[in-house]
């Protein structure tokens, strides 16, 4: 049995790690502060205020993580020819930061998935590059806490960001049983001052990193990214067709009797779970590989969803959605990190866009099923609301059980 590190150990890890990943964390930091202000009571804005069904909902969501994946591949392909990282991710950062002001105008669900849309291109823009300059920046030995220390950073950000549309919530509006327009419009304006720190932090704070070795023209061929890569894509868009946009969860509790701002202070403690998790997952990962964190993340969804489903009260939904945090603490870092180790170096961008991209189309299907199911399982089974979490659970059990059965090359994936 290995010994435990040592705090000393664990700091001079933390103090090894290199400018980037602190200028990336404190960007995302800020991001997550801006964007949940505001997402996390986006459907409840859809909902209660416009009176849009959640068919409509999940078409919403799904498009826009459709339209920001397939830019993830191109922008990631982009930063691997341009030989830079960098600017990319500044430029996607700031187009999202542009766009959150027109949350304010929006008065019709057309007008809010149009800006949910260009939020979204942003992301696309900047997601593939800013994951390839951390796993640039750091040794492979580091690559699992890095990652969960960015997770991290954004998931404090995404606590503190729900803490504070509390806040207003509790005193712009009396009734606290529906979400009213004015309020909305307050935490969009608040929104903006995060939003505009975080370019500022990526801008000023990050460098890019000289590529070692061999820099080949990337191509836009999935399997120029290797037969493992692909497996893996495989068995995650598995788990992924069932992983439906968190709106549900959050229709879900509202469903169930949960006050808005019970719903808040539910998401702040499932992001307060998820950045104790993170850290330590990626570390753990770097000791006894990728692929088993992941697999117990996966179940601990299977897991979850099921409860979902299952839920008949407040309570309920309350607790499972606190505990869902260890799901994506485990596996969110860990899954970027296990990226870095299966593609070469100079395919990073590629990989992280590809993977992004991926998962990001499955997410409109995803998502329309969820909406779908939602709506229509009452009329033939009595299922309801219960369908989209059923079907969930399900899927991501068949993905674990895939996961466990593949035997990719030992070492950090394993």
């Amino acid at each position: 049995m290995s010994e435990k590190p040592s705090s000393t150990e664990q700091k001079i890890k933390l103090r090894d790690m290199p400018r980037n990943l602190w200028a990336v964390s404190l960007t995302s930091f800020f991001m997550d502060i801006s964007s949940e202000m505001v997402i996390n009571i986006l459907p409840l804005f859809l909902s209660n205020v416009l009176g849009v069904k959640t068919n409509i909902i999940g078409i919403i969501e799904g498009v826009a993580e459709a339209t920001s994946s397939l830019l993830k591949v191109f922008s990631g392909w982009l930063s691997d020819k341009l030989k830079a990282r960098k600017w990319l991710a500044v430029s996607g950062y700031a187009l999202s930061a542009i766009s959150k002001p027109f949350f304010y105008f929006a008065n019709s669900w057309g007008m809010v998935a149009g800006v949910r849309w260009a939020d979204r291109v942003g992301k696309g823009i900047r997601t593939a590059p800013r994951d390839a300059l951390v796993a640039d920046s750091t040794r492979e030995e580091q690559r699992g806490l890095a990652f969960g220390i960015a997770r991290a950073a954004d998931t404090a950000g995404a606590m503190l960001g729900i803490l504070i549309a509390v806040l207003v919530i509790w005193l712009v509006q009396s009734n606290n049983a529906t979400l009213q327009a004015g309020t909305f419009r307050t935490v969009v304006l608040i929104s903006l001052i995060p939003a505009v720190l975080a370019v500022l932090s990526l801008a000023l704070g990050a460098r890019d990193v000289p590529i070692k070795g061999q820099r080949e023209m990337p191509r836009f061929a999935f399997r120029a990214l290797g037969k493992p890569f692909m497996i893996f894509m495989v068995i995650v868009g598995i788990f992924d067709i069932g992983n439906s946009s968190d709106a549900f969860l959050v229709l879900r509790a509202q469903e169930r009797g949960v006050s808005i701002i019970g719903i808040l202070l539910m998401l702040a403690a499932f992001n307060l779970v998820y950045a104790l998790i993170s850290a330590p997952a990626g570390s753990l990962s770097d000791k006894v590989g990728r692929k088993r964190l992941i697999i117990g993340g996966w179940l601990v969804y299977a897991a979850i969803y099921l409860g979902f489903g299952l839920a008949q009260t407040a309570w309920h939904v309350i607790v499972l959605y606190i505990l869902y945090g260890f799901y994506y603490g485990l596996t969110f870092g860990t899954t970027k990190a296990m990226l870095a180790d299966l593609v070469p170096e100079h395919l990073r961008g590629t990989a992280y866009g590809t993977y992004n991209a991926v998962l990001g189309i499955l997410d409109f299907p995803a998502s329309v099923i969820a909406g779908v199911l939602w709506q229509g399982a009452g009329n033939w089974s009595g299922w309801g609301p219960s369908a989209p979490f059923l079907f969930g659970a399900g899927a991501a059990l068949l993905a674990a059980v895939l996961l466990l059965a593949w035997k990719p090359e030992e070492g950090k994936i394993g």
